[in-house]
């Protein structure tokens, strides 16, 4: 097998705009101490592609601060390993992509120089761990132009699905975008294989023709005449796409078959921070929480994640709450279905409340 990864980093910050205002969909933290990006970098990594490209756009700088050189994903290399593609790639770029085909021409100077024989296309929507060898053995076997990755679920009407229906032989025979039937279909998880030559010419012949969507002028125009072929994934996949769906999906990790489903045969990597270990006062409690290293917790803490350096004082309450990094939560604060974003200080006595599908949002920084 031989294949480069591309994953794209900003496709879908307009679903989170709390939480992607000051970075890109991939570095918006998850699960205590992982960003979004590390569930496709180390399904990159574990599946032995070492050459993995991330497509840019704006407010990168979080993800460049979390991936650095890529050492913690075993990527910082001499040959391959993480590259980070800037939005401006091509020669007559204009200015900022707007789509994913834009995106994809921006980086043709990369794909041309690479002698990959496939192209792994994921986003940062997901939180999934797959084996993409087995992906891409499946679209030598059908000999597929294309391959889509696939997940049979229930989805709530939103904007941004591709439903896919596929025959016995699991070729594509109808592609549905942005309509959700009632009951479980059959999605895309945003995770493409295409012949690398073949993902060029299909870029350059977009380009010839003023194509805009990679998903309706390639997926959809071509379904019939192209061999489109639907892997079916059958393990744990959520996609992040509101901040409704980004609580519930956090609170999931708290369930220990989620976890050992997720995390338990390979390992899912993330920038290693070397904090101390978590301190607890004499009068905590702890209930059925995510713990990060470096926390200082003094008061109570019942279903909730905490992540690195959070603080919670004497008295605190927190229930079924998203504490993110070096958080400060106040004596005798209580708080419920609340999300605090990076460096939040909530002061003492005060009383903060939502509930799980409108939780009550912090942005970074802020005192309360």
């Amino acid at each position: 097998m031989s294949a480069v990864g591309v994953i794209f980093s900003n496709i879908h910050d307009e679903n989170i705009p709390e939480l992607s205002r000051q970075r890109t969909m991939g570095s918006i933290p998850f699960g205590g101490r992982y960003r979004l990006i590390d569930f496709a970098l180390s399904n990159f990594v574990n599946s032995g592609i070492t050459t993995v490209g991330v497509i840019t756009k704006n407010n990168y700088q979080s993800l460049m601060d979390h991936l650095g050189s890529g050492k913690d994903w075993d990527l910082a290399r001499k040959t391959g390993g993480l590259i980070l593609l800037p939005p401006f790639g091509a020669t007559n770029s204009e200015g900022l992509y707007k789509n994913r085909l834009e995106a994809l021409k921006n980086i043709t100077g990369f794909l041309s120089k690479r002698n990959e024989d496939y192209v792994v296309l994921s986003d940062c929507d997901g939180v999934f761990r797959i084996d993409l060898s087995d992906v891409i053995d499946y679209h030598e076997e059908k000999r597929a132009d294309i391959t889509i990755v696939c997940h049979e679920e229930e989805l709530s009407p939103s904007t941004g699905y591709t439903a896919i229906k596929a025959d016995e032989t699991g070729r594509v025979v109808d592609v549905s975008l942005d309509s959700v039937p009632r009951g479980k279909n059959k999605f895309s998880i945003n995770v493409t294989v295409l012949n690398r030559t073949f993902l060029l010419d299909l870029i350059h012949d977009a380009a010839a023709h003023g194509y805009k969507s990679f998903r309706e002028d390639i997926l959809l125009r071509n379904v019939n005449s192209l061999k489109i072929y639907a892997y079916d994934f059958n393990g744990y996949h959520v996609t992040i796409d509101s901040l409704g769906t980004y609580f519930k999906h956090n609170m999931e990790m708290l369930q220990k078959s989620v976890r050992d489903e997720l995390f338990g045969a390979r390992d899912i990597y993330t920038k290693v921070r070397d904090s101390a270990p978590s301190k607890y006062g004499i009068d905590s409690c702890v209930k059925n929480s995510l713990i990060s290293d470096g926390c200082v917790v003094e008061g109570t803490v019942e279903n909730s994640i905490l992540f690195r350096g959070v603080k919670v004082g004497r008295g605190a309450v927190v229930k079924n709450s998203i504490i993110m990094q070096d958080s400060v939560i106040g004596e005798k604060v209580i708080t419920d279905c609340v999300i605090t974003d990076k460096n939040v200080v909530i002061r003492d006595n005060r009383i903060l409340a939502g509930c799980d599908v409108q939780p009550y949002f912090i942005p970074k920084g802020t005192m309360i």
